[in-house]
């Protein structure tokens, strides 16, 4: 034996044998282990809704995400059935805790225990608060970029005017604005309507997490031209007719709306009507046309009325006289004598 084992070849022979079945040893693990790997996957099933248990009648939970990935590993075949069927669920059970902040684990059910199940997020902060319902009026509101120049926005109207506002009694605190924001094209000048979703704000202009009932209201968005009244002027030209006294010239109106840019419109301060006194006669109404100062569009009233009462005066007419000679006298009547007619003497008698 010991002869052998001296013997080169036999050393040779046993160490082949043994370098084979290393080698054949070694490949059926190999194998054996590639087996087991290939039979494994992966996956991540994305956006699982995560279910929450809690007194949602009185309470709020804030800081819980609505979904979390979900990633499986384990037996291809397991793993291929539970991403199919999507039986399993993501839950998270406060029912047993107190009102306040707390660190809490979500969890899983209706997977397979040869499955290797890691939640993204696993832990959570939470808020657990009292459940609080508010009215709140809501606010219309329209970027007046849109409006046509020379328009302007009367007013808006919300319908309903008010919403209830569910939450957390700290959101429903910092509520700073409840709002109903219009939009439209730009050159804007007639009236309309338009339903709008309503947004709830904080101060700093931060979108809450509550629950608007109603989400949506109609509203109503008066738009006009521009106007602005003003006081009517009369602008005397003429001179009144000898024969006649006015006594009173009264306007109707006495004010007028005029529309327009704003920047035109605000510089006018009256709208003057020019009233040619010659022509006034008698006492009755006359009408006289408005002219538009330059940039007004149009005018309430564009004919302005003028009632004139007035007095004549009568004056005196002076008749013509014809000169009448006196009548004649005795002397005019008497016929001179004739120096060479002889007179008759008169002779006294003597008694």
């Amino acid at each position: 034996m010991d002869k052998m084992m001296d013997s080169p070849w036999v050393l040779r022979i046993i160490a082949l044998f043994l370098a084979c079945l290393l080698f054949f040893s070694v490949r059926t693990e190999l194998t054996s282990s590639n087996k087991t790997t290939s039979n494994e996957q992966t996956d991540v099933i994305r956006d699982v809704p995560v279910d929450v248990f809690y007194d949602n009648e009185n309470l709020i939970v804030t800081g819980l995400p609505k979904t979390v990935d979900v990633t499986i590993k384990g037996p291809m075949q397991l793993v291929l059935q539970a991403k199919a069927a999507k039986d399993f669920s993501v839950f998270v059970d406060l029912s047993n805790l107190l009102i306040g902040k707390h660190n809490v684990r979500l969890q899983y059910e209706n997977i397979s225990n040869k499955l290797q199940v890691t939640l993204d997020p696993a832990m959570v902060n939470v808020n657990i608060e009292e459940k609080v319902t508010q009215e709140f009026r809501v606010d219309p509101e329209m970027n007046n970029r849109l409006i046509e120049e020379g328009y302007i926005l009367k007013g808006m109207t919300a319908k309903p005017a008010t919403v209830y506002v569910t939450g957390a009694k700290s959101a429903i605190e910092n509520i700073s604005y409840v709002k109903a924001t219009v939009t439209g094209e730009q050159g804007l000048k007639e009236p309309f309507s338009q339903v709008a979703a309503v947004k709830v704000l904080d101060r700093d202009l931060n979108k809450l997490d509550v629950t608007i009932e109603p989400e949506t209201v109609k509203v109503k968005v008066d738009i006009a031209e521009y106007s602005k009244e003003l006081p009517v002027v009369m602008k005397e030209i003429g001179q009144t007719p000898d024969e006649v006294t006015i006594n009173e010239l009264a306007l109707n109106p006495k004010m007028v709306k005029v529309y327009g840019r704003k920047s035109i419109i605000d510089g006018l301060t009256e709208i003057p009507v020019e009233v040619d006194l010659s022509k006034i006669t008698e006492s009755k109404t006359y009408e006289y046309d408005v002219k538009l100062p330059e940039g007004v569009t149009k005018i309430s009233d564009s004919k302005i009325k003028i009632k004139a009462d007035i007095t004549k005066v009568e004056q005196e007419k002076t008749t013509p006289t014809t000169s009448t000679p006196p009548p004649p006298t005795e002397e005019s009547n008497t016929t001179p004598s004739d120096e060479n007619t002889p007179t008759e003497k008169t002779e006294d008698i003597d008694s």
